[in-house]
């Protein structure tokens, strides 16, 4: 996959491109100079896929609200929904369906918005590619990580500096910032708080998700498994280059949020 090499060739056809970054992306680039970079790349705009979060979120109450005894398994993370249908077809029944991830939410939203502008994903996730090209290919979303876009940054000499005034052209600068950390949608969404004293939702991540998915077969408890791939949650895709721990990724990520919280 060389999604770097076609976003180049895209930017010297002066494409029309809309960049979508995934809430991680402090991990990688500062605020708010990633904005006046993808800018001066060669992005019309540049939205923050919080905003496709906040939709995932309301499809998910939806499904929950439709049917009271219904049980699922997020399916936000496109390695784990992977690892499943090969793995333990059996549990794929308890998938959340009719709920869109972050990513897929946001490439509609630009869509509809921005006509003839093309979705760009930028995020931790390799496997994202996969969840383009097999789940949703109608939406031509190219999908590149973190890694992918520094090197076009480094190709095309594009210094890292900020214009203190740029903005997000979609933005949603509220709690689904925290998406990437495990149990983000379930604090996001408010289901942690909003789920019924006789109703659980577990929250896991990494070397838990095999043991996590058989547990949850077999607890009519647990309501819901807001399960994600990696440690930590997306904070630790193979998409980012980083040496923080994943205690640092973390606390990385709430700053930024507080920081965007406390500006509004």
């Amino acid at each position: 996959m060389n999604e770097d090499k076609t976003l180049a060739e895209l930017l010297e056809k002066k494409e029309k491109l809309v960049a979508m970054l995934a809430p991680s992306f402090p991990l990688s680039f500062s605020y708010p100079a990633i904005i006046t970079m993808l800018r001066r790349l060669g992005f019309t705009y540049v939205v923050e896929v919080a905003v496709g979060a906040k939709k995932t979120n309301e499809e998910l109450h939806a499904l929950l609200k439709k049917d009271p005894t219904a049980r699922f398994i997020t399916s936000p993370c496109p390695t784990v929904v992977r690892m499943i249908k090969k793995t333990m077809p059996q549990y794929a029944k308890y998938f959340t369906y009719d709920v869109d991830s972050p990513m897929v939410a946001t490439a509609k939203i630009v869509r509809e918005k921005y006509p003839g502008y093309r979705p760009v994903f930028i995020g931790p996730c390799a496997m994202k590619k996969l969840e383009g090209s097999e789940d949703v290919p109608e939406l031509d979303i190219l999908v590149l990580t973190y890694m992918e876009l520094q090197r076009i940054f480094d190709a095309t000499h594009i210094p890292e500096e900020a214009n203190p005034d740029e903005q997000f052209d979609l933005s949603e600068p509220g709690e689904t910032l925290m998406y990437p950390l495990d149990g983000g949608l379930s604090f996001s969404s408010g289901l942690t708080k909003q789920l019924s004293s006789s109703e659980e939702v577990k929250i896991v991540s990494c070397k838990e998700n095999i043991e996590a998915i058989k547990e949850f077969d077999a607890n009519p408890k647990i309501r819901l498994l807001d399960i994600l791939n990696c440690p930590g949650g997306c904070i630790s895709g193979p998409g980012i280059k980083s040496t923080l721990s994943v205690e640092e990724r973390k606390k990385k990520i709430l700053e930024y949020y507080k920081a965007r919280t406390n500006n509004l």
